[in-house]
């Protein structure tokens, strides 16, 4: 009895460790993605992202502040005062009214603007323009992290494309191996073919590492694209096709796109009006400022020689007269910061038109060079078919049967990275005209 239920223990721990390799092994598998979602993940979690939009919220922030100057500002106040002796005067320190009484009172202060002939309204637009300038800078932020994501999983794709070629041929090279190692045992090869096939494994060996290596460097890159901290593991979906691409040599329209839909470009706009409507409040503050000036309060305790309550409103009038050249160097400064900012915008935008002429030549160059490496596998099977059986009936050596295996497998890789560098820079492409969604 106790041996059976002995038994039926160790079945039952047999099932429960298997049920956790199983479910260790589902848990652990690597989680299917697309491109789609690859760019979803990157917008949600790269950190470069949030960066952008903090400060595209900051800079809306600082657009309330310079527009709170069309608002007025109310205070309240309050004092306690306590005089020496009913005889007591200031009598340096200011022009104010020297007088002060025992009192304790409270009140209410409010400062209007009026009018500063636009001060105020050139700082609140140059501060919307910033704001607009930050919103861009966020587009442009997002921008290139779609971009780095969409590289770095075709990166992935490219790579475990070219595992599965390095793999391919180092499987092929050992079935050789074994196959001329017992031709060699029965004396129809000689023991210099069993070499040469030893050394095409060892090479095909290295390949294989040095892909491996490649390929989960390349899956590392692309969990940090898309703003993870530790590497993930995902079982990436082939695209479904390839770019279609005009060969038109006028790409005049590209340019055009890629002038008015930037974002970096609408962000240099935006702040070279921010700098020339700073430039112009600069030179607004030498002109008066005019304000409404309101007070009301009343005093509890209070001296005999005082009310009980107060009330005053006036309209006041400021004008700087002196202030060491403070003005015009603002100004000044502010100028020629805005020229400045033009001329970072011209430079910007001839480093984009020069971009998109590059990235279309380097899209239609790769989409040419897929052609020719689709033509050079058919030729290098070809080859390899031929040379194969040419070495089983004993027409060549296994020299000729290694250098047609090594043409085909790196026709093969060559067409694996035609293939997944035409949808990179068809990415660039798009990134450079600024269509990347």
């Amino acid at each position: 009895m106790n041996r059976i239920l002995r038994i039926i223990l160790t079945l039952a721990a047999g099932v429960f460790l298997a049920g956790n390799v199983l479910a260790d092994g589902t848990t652990n598998a690597p989680a299917p993605l697309t491109l789609a979602g690859a760019q979803q993940l990157a917008l949600q979690n790269h950190p470069q992202i949030a960066a952008a939009d903090y400060r595209a919220l900051a800079a809306q922030e600082a657009l309330k502040e310079t527009r709170a100057g069309f608002f007025p500002s109310v205070n309240l106040y309050g004092n306690a005062v306590g005089a020496g002796n009913e005889n007591t005067r200031i009598m340096a320190g200011g022009l104010n009214n020297p007088s002060i009484y025992d009192r304790a009172a409270g009140g209410l202060a409010v400062n209007q603007l009026l009018f500063d002939f636009g001060r105020t309204a050139n700082l609140t637009a140059s501060s919307k323009f910033q704001a607009q300038a930050e919103n861009q800078n966020a587009s442009a932020t997002r921008e290139q992290v779609l971009l780095q994501a969409t590289v770095s999983y075709f990166n992935v794709l490219e790579a475990q494309a070219v595992l599965h070629v390095a793999r391919q041929t180092f499987d092929t090279r050992r079935v050789l191996l074994d196959q001329v190692s017992l031709l060699a045992s029965n004396k129809l090869k000689s023991e210099l073919d069993v070499s040469f096939a030893r050394v095409a494994v060892q090479e095909g060996k290295l390949l294989l590492q040095r892909a491996q290596n490649d390929a989960d460097s390349a899956m590392t890159s692309l969990s940090t694209a898309l703003g993870y901290r530790e590497p993930q593991l995902f079982q990436l979906a082939e695209p479904a096709a390839l770019p279609a691409v005009s060969t038109t040599n006028d790409v005049s329209q590209l340019v055009e796109t890629a002038l008015a839909a930037r974002p970096e470009l609408l962000s240099l706009r935006n702040e070279r009006d921010a700098a020339l409507k700073l430039a112009r409040s600069q030179r607004d503050s030498r002109l008066p400022t005019v304000s409404a000036v309101g007070v009301a309060g009343g005093a509890p305790i209070h001296d005999e020689h005082l009310p009980d309550n107060y009330a005053a409103a006036g309209v006041q009038l400021s004008l700087p007269l002196f202030a060491g050249g403070l003005y015009a160097a603002r100004q000044q400064e502010a100028e020629l910061k805005a020229q400045a900012d033009a001329e970072l915008l011209r430079a910007a935008e001839d480093n984009i038109v020069r971009d998109v002429h590059i990235a279309w030549l380097n899209v239609n160059n790769a989409l040419e060079q897929l052609a020719t490496t689709a033509e050079l596998v058919r030729n290098a099977a070809e080859a390899y078919d031929l040379a194969s059986a040419r070495y089983q009936i004993g027409s060549s050596s296994i020299l000729e049967l290694s250098q047609s295996q090594l043409s085909l497998t790196s026709a093969q890789i060559a067409d694996t990275n035609a293939r997944y560098d035409a949808l990179i820079q068809q990415a660039r492409l798009d990134y450079a005209i600024g269509t990347l969604r």
